[in-house]
């Protein structure tokens, strides 16, 4: 009798050991998919069972009951997260497993761009086929309202690249973006210089767009963010083209011409004393850091140089010399104040 359950032990034991060495045999050999690389998704809602289909479906070639134990086998047949997922060449059902219970989504990224207006970004949204574009049917205001923050969206989102899980909604990349500049707004305005000539961080942030978009040139943001806080300073119109344009709307055709300097609108500082009324565009992190410290200069003019830099002048006669230099004649108008 003794001898008799020795051997079902060693029966038993063997078993165990076969079918391990056969599960892990499994479990580690690479799996033969339909390409080099394959996406797959997997349904809000789906059973282990249901995930599996999906990703054989998918081009990943692996019988379906084996994966299953497999899954089974490692405690994940409740664990499945739903999502896009990407494998590639050499991928093994061990590793799958892994991926698909800890949720290790396929990536993505977009990129909005440092003075961009707030209708760029949403085209940019709209276009990127790797987003749930829940934000398209919406307006302006019911975008706002949804990340809770109601208001003007122009300016407010921060211009950065950001990795996103494929699938994921525009809602949620507008979201971090919109924190990533509520957060570097409000650390660029607790360490700004004593003497700023605006009062709040959302005054430096219209500020900050209008320096964005009179250049490019990383050199220049000091001075100009310089010009236009000592033009407010004396209330002096700030005579700032970008903001002129903005308000010009769909009218604006690539040229800046005198009737349109002399049109009023909300946005026309050629027109209308102080800031305009909300931001023109994204400021980069350089911008915001050149309003909150400006260049110590007593200059009240600039004009483009035509290469890219800007000329600074103290008085009006010195800026009108430098205009006649550089303003070549039938020229788009240039930033000259």
């Amino acid at each position: 009798m003794l001898f008799r359950l020795k051997v079902l032990l060693l029966l038993a034991s063997a078993a165990v050991l076969g079918f391990g060495g056969w599960i892990l045999g499994f479990a580690l050999s690479p799996i033969e998919l339909a390409a080099p690389t394959v996406e797959f998704s997997i349904r809000p809602g789906s059973t282990l069972r249901g995930a599996t289909r999906q990703i054989i479906e998918a081009g990943l070639s692996m019988p379906e009951w084996k994966f299953v134990l497999l899954a089974r086998a490692n405690g994940a047949s409740a664990q499945v997260k739903a999502g896009s997922y990407q494998v590639s060449a050499g991928v093994t059902p061990l590793l799958l497993v892994r991926k698909i219970t800890r949720g290790e989504y396929a990536q993505a990224e977009i990129l909005f761009v440092e003075g961009w207006n707030f209708r760029q970004m949403r085209e940019a949204l709209n276009a990127h086929v790797d987003l749930k574009h829940d934000s398209a049917g919406l307006s302006e205001a019911q975008i706002m309202a949804k990340l809770g923050a109601p208001g003007v969206p122009e300016g407010m989102f921060f211009p950065d690249t950001y990795v996103f899980a494929k699938g994921s909604s525009d809602l949620a990349v507008l979201a971090r973006a919109r924190g990533a500049m509520k957060k570097q707004l409000e650390s660029a305005w607790a360490g700004r210089a004593p003497d700023l000539p605006v009062t709040d961080p959302y005054q430096a942030l219209i500020l900050a767009s209008l320096v964005e978009k009179e250049t490019g040139r990383a050199g220049d943001r000091a001075m100009i963010a310089a010009v236009f806080a000592n033009r407010l300073r004396l209330r002096m119109k700030l005579q700032t083209d970008p903001s002129v344009i903005y308000g010009m709307g769909e009218r604006f055709d690539g040229n800046l011409r005198k009737r349109d300097l002399v049109t009023d609108t909300p946005f026309n500082t050629y027109t209308r004393l102080g800031l305009p009324p909300h931001p023109i565009a994204m400021p980069g992190l350089a911008s915001l850091a050149a309003v909150m410290h400006p260049a110590r200069t007593d200059a009240l003019y600039f004009v483009s140089r035509g290469d890219g830099t800007s000329q600074f002048s103290r008085t009006l006669v010195e800026h009108n010399r430098a205009v006649a230099k550089y303003q070549m004649p039938g020229a788009r108008r240039p930033a000259g104040r």
